[in-house]
């Protein structure tokens, strides 16, 4: 017996079929055409973006993406329900598409037929057992959605709608199956190798031949008009995610990884700066609307929202899409509220963990951007005064810049100004050079290089705010202003390399500063001190640690660096109990943004919600890497009232006292 079977059996293959069929084909493919087209001209009322350079590599992620489903199955119950559809639907996808190129293609016009022999039992097999895993996880997924469905997961008309319209796909396939098998191969050697076809055909073979003949016949036409009909439905529901989503991997921004755009502050015929309506976002803004999967992952990582803060990233994209559909000239800030974008901290863990690519903080700050340059608007009168202050003396602790070298004096340090020649310039920061607690992070970080033997300078009274806080805030002005400073005197100077113990500083001179000259190698301290441990320039003695370590935003998921302050914890003896929340799961200590700057009104205090889950683990010790990080976790150890449990320490300062 030759291992194949009839294509088109109990249809026929002559023109009544054929016609109709590629007639209904083109009609679903046609509307999906125009209804895109039409989506077009609403991605167009944005500004320019480009967002097709190194298309091969971009096809090459987008693939990769699309085939392993890897940002979706990191949520691991719901994504590996998804993942195993996904995976299963594929499959059916390709052996009907296999099905159509040996009838419609090789068999019709060249004879030639390649489902036969025993890559048809493993074809058989293989979209069998496809099937059967897409019905059970669509199963799966019904009950998630509609039985236990997770808090905030929104479910709408068209989710019912088009789960059903799948099961009823999958489910009608097996009963064409099971039909043509009870016909054909019930008995045969062929049967097993389609084993749940086989298992349907011994259901329905009570009918007899003429009964699943017509069963069979009626059915195939259902099913053929169903697929059609889902075809025609996905660009006017959410499922258009199986193609907006797909795009959107090609589509997404390629680094630096959390650059923000640079304003042309000069440009004369600029009207508006940032964006108050959807016209002064970029198309890519409008299209994020389109990919949303809603599967409110970002809600659930945002720790804005998780402090009953009015923020939802989800919300704010989705009203975003919504906005561009209705009325491209409305208030963005009016729509979305102004409560709403101050939340945000800029942590990126909305877009760290989306599925589907969003990206949702530059959105954010082009909107802070119009509030603060076009309205002069902040969220508080703080935020005013340290933007005042900023502007008056360069750091927004409104302490006077002449002072802010003076912490180093103690330790020999010199300026460049003093002296030029050295091995790296060491850009302090803000809170490094003038709050207390912070000073002795500074001391710490120097006290280690000297003991490697590393010669460090610093601009002293030269150097301003890296500018990163008001930028995130939304005063470019104010950012370009000090920045522009920063990078002429650091060139001036023509130092090899600068570290930085704050990852502010160090995200903003990394990636920022590029786009206006700054050339220099920037590292942080973590990973320099790493290499200084490794390399057997600094020796430190290893004792008993009990500690828990928190991965700052700024270090952690917008510049992927969990490793090396691991490694140092560990050459200090250091044990880490981790807490719930860590790597790029990490939760925000509330400083990020610039909120820094800013009061903490709304709902729950972040800080004081990550120190209950450092205080959680057991551990004695709250290890940081960031000056903003430990600011708040001072203040958060004091509102929790665990002063008793927690004492906040920063990695230079425990690698300084194992010295």
């Amino acid at each position: 017996m030759e291992f194949t079977r009839e294509i088109y059996w109990n249809v026929g293959h002559g023109a009544l079929t054929l016609v109709p069929m590629y007639l209904l084909v083109i009609a679903a493919i046609a509307v999906v055409v125009k209804v895109a087209m039409q989506r077009m001209t609403v991605y167009r009322q944005g500004l320019p973006l480009n967002r097709t350079d190194n298309v091969g590599e971009r096809i090459k992620d987008m693939l990769v993406n699309v085939l392993t489903q890897k940002k979706v199955i990191r949520v691991k119950v719901p994504g590996i329900f998804h993942g195993l559809f996904f995976w299963a639907f594929f499959l059916l996808l390709i052996g009907t598409g296999l099905i159509v190129i040996q009838a419609d293609f090789t068999d019709l016009l060249f004879n030639v037929k390649f489902l036969t022999g025993t890559f048809y039992k493993l074809f058989s097999i293989v979209l069998d057992l496809a099937g059967l895993v897409a019905i059970v996880m669509l199963g799966a997924l019904f009950v998630r959605r509609y039985f236990y469905r997770p808090e905030g997961l929104e479910t709408k008309t068209d989710d019912a709608i088009m789960h059903a319209l799948m099961m009823i796909i999958l489910l009608t396939g097996f009963v064409i199956e099971g039909a043509r098998m009870a016909v054909t191969e019930m008995g045969t050697p062929l049967a097993p190798w389609s084993p749940v076809g086989a298992f349907v055909a011994q259901m329905i073979g009570w009918l007899g031949e003429d009964g699943l003949r017509t069963l069979h016949k009626l059915t195939w036409w259902f099913h053929l008009l169903l697929v059609m009909g889902f075809i025609v439905l996905i660009p006017f529901t959410k499922f258009r995610h199986i193609l907006t989503t797909s795009a959107n991997y090609f589509l997404a921004d390629r680094g630096p990884k959390g650059k923000l755009t640079s304003l042309d502050l000069e440009d004369e015929d600029a009207e508006t700066f940032g964006a108050t309506t959807v016209k002064e976002l970029t198309w890519k803004d409008i299209f994020d609307a389109d990919a949303c999967t809603l599967c409110k992952r970002c809600q659930d990582r945002c720790p804005a929202f998780n402090t009953d803060k009015p923020l939802s990233p989800m919300k704010i994209v989705n009203q975003i899409g919504e906005v561009a559909e209705t009325d491209a000239d409305a208030s963005l800030i009016d729509t979305l509220t102004k409560d709403v974008l101050w939340s945000c901290t800029t942590c990126r863990a909305c877009q760290e963990i989306c599925p589907a690519s969003i990206e949702h903080v530059g959105k954010i700050v082009e909107l802070r951007r119009s509030m603060v340059l076009m309205e002069g608007e902040f969220p508080g009168e703080e935020v005013m005064a340290a933007m005042e202050a900023t502007e008056v003396n360069g750091n927004p602790l409104g302490i006077g810049y002449a002072s802010r070298g003076e912490w180093a004096e103690e330790l020999g340090i010199k300026t460049l100004a003093e002296d030029s020649e050295v091995d790296v310039l060491y850009f302090v920061g803000c809170y490094g050079s003038f709050d207390k607690r912070n000073i002795s992070v500074a001391k710490s970080f120097i006290k280690l290089c000297q003991a490697a033997g590393v010669k460090v300078g610093i601009l002293g009274k030269e150097e301003k705010c890296c500018g990163e806080p008001m930028r995130k805030m939304g005063n470019e002005y104010l950012y370009q202003g000090m920045a522009m400073e920063n990078v002429e005197t650091i060139n001036a100077y023509g130092v090899k390399k600068i570290v930085t113990t704050c990852p502010h500083c160090y995200n903003t001179l990394e990636k920022d500063y590029r786009d206006l000259g700054l050339e220099i190698e920037v590292e942080t301290y973590t990973r320099y001190l790493e290499n200084l441990i490794n390399d057997g320039r600094l020796q430190i003695k290893s004792e008993g640690l009990s500690c828990t370590y928190h991965d700052s935003c700024y270090l952690g998921r917008h510049n992927d660096i969990y490793d090396a302050p691991r490694s140092l914890i560990a050459a200090a003896g250091g044990q880490v109990s981790e807490m719930v929340k860590s790597r790029d799961e990490a939760f925000c200590c509330s400083a990020g943004g610039g909120r820094i700057l800013a009061e903490e009104k709304l709902g729950e205090r972040m800080n004081v919600k990550r120190v209950n889950m450092a205080v959680e683990t057991g551990a004695d010790i709250l290890v940081s890497n960031c000056p903003f990080c430990l600011t708040m976790f001072e203040d958060g150890v004091k509102g929790a009232e665990v002063e008793d449990k927690l004492q906040p320490r920063d990695i230079a300062e425990i690698l300084a006292e194992r010295l």
